[in-house]
């Protein structure tokens, strides 16, 4: 019972001793003293290269540091700490001037704090700069009206294991305000995420403005209120790319495109084929791009040149997932076209669909993104440089890697962020969603994104993943709960890796649960309403809701 004890109390000190940051730096060090915010705050000084993404980000964070008011839950009842000097000034040291915001993106940067209060940090772009400064913040905390930074001289070397750390968000089946999607980027640069693959259109609506053709999004929108118009769309990518956050736009196609035929029917397949639906779609409404018609073909090619000039990022996803070949099947016109070409069959036109797609992607120079299916489900030939999104098994990953494609993972059983609220159609008796469970924190952390792949030129070949937020049953109404802090977990998955740095080892789950609880009051004090993971008594008593360990054998 004593060396029981002794662990719980060895862990609640552990905790409330470790740089509690999120996510867990590479490689860090600490001390064991304290030094005081100067009363004016901190004093950020440019020392480098200057650039107007750094100079906003200076800003940005000098105001959050000044205003912020942080006290861990772990120390509600802490005394007041000792100190032994004042801090005053943070001095920024960026190399260069690069502002390309792509899978390269150098993010790389080092912080430290001597015991005398001189702080800095280097970085090779504004990006890193970025990383650094989100460090820096979540170092202070709120102690008897002082601001204190604890645990001082610090050294933090830090960079990403993965170059891509995405959050995807759907706001086609229900629409997401402006505000929203940039306060989801604010929890994505607190937890140093760095993508928002934005699943913009879908089957049941079309919410952004289209030039080529303004009924699209005229009889698509669920409302006037309820587009983006080109000018809210820039003022997203602007916001992220100032966060250091790319925006990876998605068009959804040959599938889950009901919504081009309530404008354009004639180019369209199965349209709303109710009530059996399900003969020709995962989900209501059905209806596809009708791909024995020249004219869906050009209307889709259409759709990738004014939205691969509107979104600057050189990735453009364009779907591909749960294509039905029944609904070209049942269609009359695509049935007749085929009894009238004898080389030509379903399958060899959803090849040449992908042909032209894909042949317009690369004349406007872009990289193609697209969800398995169409690399392992059909016979088209995948362009090379195409990014393939895995969602289904976690096994897929290494399938698509051992064919040479650079991978996107975010298996449903530890990703889709949706999971276990139950089934949204409408006369369900079951009640279950498709993808239960709910997939916890805990779940999403246990991934390991690089599982069978030992060869490491092919472990290159992951560049990352995300979480995915589908949204039959979200919209800002609760996305920052149905997020944050769950999304996080993927953070410090894909930003430190799935094991301690520099061997195989997992990570403490006690020691990562109470660094997550901190993150989500953070997240909570920033505006972000985040859900609790545990009662706050074990919030506050790291490691006494753990379970007991197993008892031995007789």
């Amino acid at each position: 019972m004593k060396a029981f004890t002794s662990l719980f109390v060895g862990l609640a000190l552990f905790t409330k001793n470790i740089l509690a940051l999120w996510p867990i730096p590479h490689s860090y060090s600490y001390g064991t003293s304290n030094l005081e915010v100067a009363s004016h705050g901190i004093h950020i000084e440019n020392c480098g290269v200057s650039t107007d993404i750094l100079s906003k980000a200076l800003i940005r964070y000098s105001d959050l540091i000044f205003s912020e008011k942080f006290v861990n839950p772990v120390d509600y009842n802490a005394g007041k700490l000792e100190t032994d000097g004042t801090i005053s000034a943070l001095k920024v040291n960026v190399l260069t001037a690069c502002t390309d915001l792509d899978v390269d993106t150098d993010e790389f940067y080092t912080l430290n704090i001597t015991s005398t209060g001189e702080a800095s940090i280097t970085s090779n772009t504004s990006f890193g700069a970025i990383r650094g400064l989100e460090t820096f913040s979540q170092l202070i905390s709120y102690n008897y009206g002082r601001k204190i930074i604890k645990n001082v001289p610090i050294s933090i070397s830090d960079k990403p294991s993965f170059t891509y750390r995405g959050l995807m968000i759907d706001t086609a089946r229900n629409y997401y305000s402006v505000d929203s999607i940039k306060r989801t980027m604010d929890g994505m640069v607190y937890s140093k995420l760095n993508v928002l693959h934005w699943h913009i259109v879908d089957s049941q609506s079309w919410p952004i403005e289209s030039l080529f053709d303004p009924q699209l999004y005229i009889k698509g929108s669920y409302a006037p209120e309820m587009v983006y118009t080109r000018q809210n769309v820039l003022d997203v990518i602007s916001y992220g790319k100032e966060r250091g956050i790319r925006v990876i736009p998605e068009f959804d196609m040959p599938g889950h495109t009901y919504i081009i035929g309530l404008s354009n029917p004639k180019i369209m397949s199965c349209l709303n084929t109710q009530p059996m639906w399900t003969d020709h779609a995962a989900e209501p409404p059905s209806g596809q791009f009708n791909i024995a018609k020249p004219e869906a073909i050009e209307y889709a090619q259409n759709i990738v040149k004014e939205y691969s000039a509107l979104f600057p990022d050189n990735v453009f996803h364009v779907g591909g997932d749960e294509v039905n070949r029944k609904c070209w099947e049942d269609d009359p016109y695509v049935k007749d076209f085929i009894s009238k070409n004898s080389s030509l069959s379903v399958d060899s036109l959803l090849t040449g669909f992908y042909s032209n797609i894909y042949d317009t992607i690369s004349h406007v120079k872009k990289t193609p993104m697209c969800w398995q299916e169409t690399l392992l489900h059909t016979n088209f030939t995948v362009p090379k440089d195409t990014i393939i999104q895995v969602w289904i098994e976690p096994e897929d990953v290494p399938t698509v890697v051992n064919k040479g494609y650079r991978v996107i993972t975010s298996p449903y059983m530890y990703s889709y962020l949706d999971c276990g609220h139950g089934s949204w159609l409408s006369n369900d008796p079951a009640g279950n969603s498709w993808c239960d469970p709910f997939k916890t924190w805990k779940k999403i952390y246990s991934y390991n994104p690089l599982v069978n792949i030992t060869d490491p030129e092919k472990q290159k070949l992951v560049l990352g993943g995300e979480v995915n937020l589908w949204s039959e049953q979200a919209d800002e109404t609760n996305v920052d709960k149905l997020l944050w802090p769950r999304a996080a977990a993927a953070s410090e998955l894909y930003w430190s890796g799935p094991y301690m740095s520099g061997n195989t080892t997992l990570r403490n789950l006690t020691e990562v649960s109470a660094r997550i609880n901190e993150h989500r009051f953070r997240l909570l004090a920033r505006g972000i309403d985040a859900s609790p993971t545990q009662p706050l008594w074990c919030v506050r008593n790291p490691g006494m809701c753990d379970l007991p360990p197993s008892k031995p054998l007789a």
